[in-house]
């Protein structure tokens, strides 16, 4: 028994799975302090199967709070940043290229000290223990509450980020210490930013993992609590706590692993259609296609895992803009969002929205569709048509081969979407489609991914490939994922020709059922 819970923007969403089964479905809307919206949305999928809060195994959720915080500047810590580079990082500032706004907000105290390794693990140069202590004693007299560590080529060894948190501790034992080989890839400036965007989010996040904690236990549910994180895996509460930069993306994720549970399908291409935006991934395998490029995160480029989404602006409370004739000007791409209910024709408002189009055509029926103006002669159906080729170009966009895919919609909002589009071979939109993406986040398994850089020239391949899964399955099951259920889901191989010899980075992703000693 699994009660999975998705706090969007606009409303949080529950439901209670047992098995393969949906028991119940809630939507009520997010609320400033998030827990007693959570509450609200919780109790009410209690009371809908009947159930007992004793009896839910486990506890999943995902959040938008680390983004937003992000995206609104909000709430983050000043970060001093340690980089282990030596001369080879001189040129590039940690934070070069961030927006000023979000600069100012966390600091930009930094040291560049020696250290760092090479490609295949050798010392660039030696680390220096005073330097560390020198640098996290100069942050603790700054008020710092917050540091990152960043070290070149520290997915390949982390001795040295090891080294330098621990005597971060010893000088300054109140200050939180993010390493940048928990989080990132090989690539080391985008690598270093997600490691300070996870410092300046330290504070809140354990604020927030102790509010959602202090809240289920409160409803007498004791059951373990897990985050749903960018890649559509699991990870504790109190692993999110301290690495919240990956739950950063842990929204789309659930919908298209929402998807993939409640249809069946492992390969298609999903559309999740909300209030705002509709958000386009593909579905390989039954999990997200990930991003294969850096992502932005509030205007910084990071390397950690995200999905690959096309966010396009229509979705149900889209504005159709016509001129003084009543002829189609544009649509979109902004929107009333949370505020359809109050804004929209249907619902007595002046804004003549893409919900308005949907019902007046007899696509849904809700609100008072008698509130609707009459439109010009052909404009609704013109709008309509809009609507199938902003689909359409988004799902052309996001496929890979000229063949025809499956296309599942979710979300509120895919009553705009039409039974046919070119580029599916079916559309389908199963049940409980509105709250797929807390479905996403009640079946989410534990996954764990390795990063290396090896050279073929001096370890076989085949050996090298069992030992990077053998690694990613280990952290998996350290993570809490049942042994027997382990699968490897992904493997990269990318020869890299301009080092030496015959040269490769290697990925490697698993992932498993959630072991019931996990609790």
């Amino acid at each position: 028994m699994r009660l999975g819970i998705d706090v969007g923007g606009t409303n949080t969403d529950a439901v209670l799975v047992s098995g393969r089964t949906v028991l119940a479905s809630a939507k009520r809307p997010t609320t400033g302090d998030v827990s007693s919206g959570i509450v609200s949305a919780t109790r009410a999928v209690l009371d809908a199967a009947a159930v007992q809060a004793s009896e839910i195994e486990g506890v999943m959720i995902g959040t938008t709070h680390f983004v937003n915080a992000l995206v609104e500047r909000k709430g983050l810590l000043g970060v001093g940043v340690l980089r282990l580079a030596g001369a080879a990082g001189e040129a590039l500032p940690p934070m070069s290229g961030w927006p000023e706004d979000l600069k100012r907000c966390i600091g930009g105290v930094s040291f560049q000290l020696p250290g760092g390794y090479e490609f295949d693990g050798q010392e660039n140069t030696a680390f220096n223990e005073n330097a560390v202590r020198n640098a996290a004693l100069q942050l603790r007299r700054k008020g710092l509450q917050s540091i990152a560590i960043s070290c070149v080529f520290s997915p390949i060894n982390r001795s040295m980020e090891q080294r330098a948190a621990a005597l971060v501790k010893e000088v300054a034992p109140e200050i939180s210490v993010t390493v940048s080989s928990a989080l990132g890839r090989i690539g080391f400036l985008e690598r270093e930013n997600a490691t300070i965007l996870n410092a300046s989010l330290s504070r809140m996040a354990r604020h927030v993992m102790a509010s959602f904690t202090t809240a289920f236990s409160d409803m007498g549910i004791r059951a373990p609590l897990y985050v749903s994180q960018n890649d559509g895996t699991l990870i504790s509460a109190k692993y999110a706590a301290q690495y919240p930069v990956l739950t950063l993306g842990s929204g789309p994720t659930n919908s298209m692993r929402g998807a993939a549970f409640l249809t069946g399908i492992q390969d298609a291409i999903v559309m999740d259609v909300g209030g705002t935006t509709t958000d386009i991934g593909a579905l390989v395998n039954g999990f997200p296609r990930e991003s294969s490029i850096a992502v932005n995160i509030g205007g910084v480029r990071t390397n950690f895992r995200m999905p690959d989404i096309l966010s396009i602006g229509l979705g149900g409370g889209t504005r159709i803009n016509l001129d003084a004739e009543g002829r189609l000007l544009a649509i979109g791409p902004d929107s009333v969002g949370y505020r359809l209910s109050e804004e929209g024709y249907l619902f007595g408002g002046s804004t003549l929205t893409a919900s308005d189009i949907a019902v007046k055509a007899g696509l849904a029926r809700f609100g008072n569709p008698e509130k609707i103006p009459s439109l010009r002669q052909g404009v609704t159906e013109q709008i309509l048509a809009r609507f199938r080729a902003i689909f359409e170009d988004g799902i052309d966009r996001m496929k890979t081969a000229a063949a025809d895919v499956p296309v599942v919609l979710v979300g509120g909002g895919s009553i705009l979407v039409p039974p046919e589009l070119k580029g599916a071979s079916k559309v389908i939109k199963p049940e409980h489609a509105s709250v797929a993406n807390a479905v996403g986040a009640a079946i989410a398994q534990v996954g764990a991914e390795v990063d290396r850089i090896v050279a073929y020239d001096n370890q076989n391949r085949d050996e090298a490939l069992q030992q990077i899964e053998r690694e990613a399955a280990e952290r998996a099951i350290a993570a809490g994922a049942d042994a027997r259920t382990v699968r490897l889901v992904d493997v990269e191989e990318t020869y890299l020709s301009y080092l030496p010899g015959n040269t490769v980075q290697l990925r490697a992703k698993v992932v498993g059922d959630l072991a019931v000693s996990a609790a």
